[in-house]
């Protein structure tokens, strides 16, 4: 087990981290895990954990986190009646699907290749949200039919991958069939919910070999990094709510944009030079 001066700075980390997390899912609607994930990769890394099972330790982890900042954050949105119900309730089935067919492929890649889909996904996002423009419409309604059945599994399975909340993927799609930016950020805090319910339920009956595993593991899960995360993201969930509506919704798109960027970036870093 490392030395208290080691483990103090990481947990430190963490908090700032998990606080941090939070805030972003109150303000963008995301469930924290495109911070979550690189903080805990670094902490086990630095811990000596690092395995080809680590990354998917870390999506684990995060999706758990995911489920207590993406149901704080949506409380947090509902009291300004910000939340669109019926598109949560018509898209559940097809995300809650995804997220499951995202734990089966997550389980038997190699920690390299979750890196790249991470940073490569999370790029394409930024980008959009970077450079796209408020008019772009897609239709002037959110889909029906096959195009949500085929859309919203997708964003289940994507999200899994990335191990964040439904935030990264379902601001900008609700955004491109009109959907104002501000009830877009509310929204898609309740896909996080969608995706890491199922996603985490079955991340829990897949085991780490002894030789990779951290203290504190229940299946994929690693229960210290959860406590110390979520500890910190009920607090600022609700605060990250209240600058959301505070806040221009072109100001929030930009905010979201160049975070993920440098997330992105920073990941494939270490996935293709170490």
């Amino acid at each position: 087990m490392p030395d208290i001066a080691t483990l103090l700075p990481l947990i430190a980390l963490l908090m700032l981290a998990g606080a941090f997390a939070g805030l972003l899912a109150g303000m963008l609607g995301v469930g924290g895990g495109i911070v979550h994930v690189p903080a805990f990769f670094y902490v086990f890394q630095t811990l000596g954990y690092d395995s080809p099972h680590l990354m998917r330790i870390c999506l684990a982890t995060s999706l758990s986190a995911i489920i207590v900042t993406s149901a704080r954050s949506v409380m947090a949105h509902q009291k300004r009646k910000a939340v669109d119900w019926s598109i949560l309730r018509t898209w559940a089935p097809g995300i809650a699907a995804g997220a499951l067919f995202g734990v089966l492929i997550a389980s038997a890649l190699r920690t390299t290749t979750l890196q790249v889909i991470f940073g490569v996904t999370a790029f394409i996002v930024g980008i959009y949200l970077a450079f796209g423009r408020q008019h772009w419409r897609l239709g002037s309604q959110m889909p029906r039919g096959l195009a949500r059945a085929a859309l919203s599994p997708a964003v289940g399975f994507l999200s899994v991958l990335m191990g964040i909340g439904g935030g990264s993927f379902g601001v900008p799609l609700m955004s491109l069939f009109g959907v104002p930016m501000h009830r877009a950020v509310a929204t898609a805090a309740g896909f996080g919910v969608l995706i890491a319910v199922p996603s985490v339920a079955a991340f829990l009956l897949v085991g780490v070999p002894e030789a990779a595993r951290p203290p504190f593991m229940l299946g994929s899960v690693n229960l210290a990094a959860f406590a110390v995360a979520v500890s910190m993201t009920l607090i600022t969930a609700p605060l990250g709510a209240r600058l959301a509506h505070a806040m221009d919704a072109l100001v929030l798109r930009r905010v979201f944009a160049v975070f993920i960027l440098f997330v992105a970036l920073n990941m494939l870093r270490k996935a293709l030079w170490g």
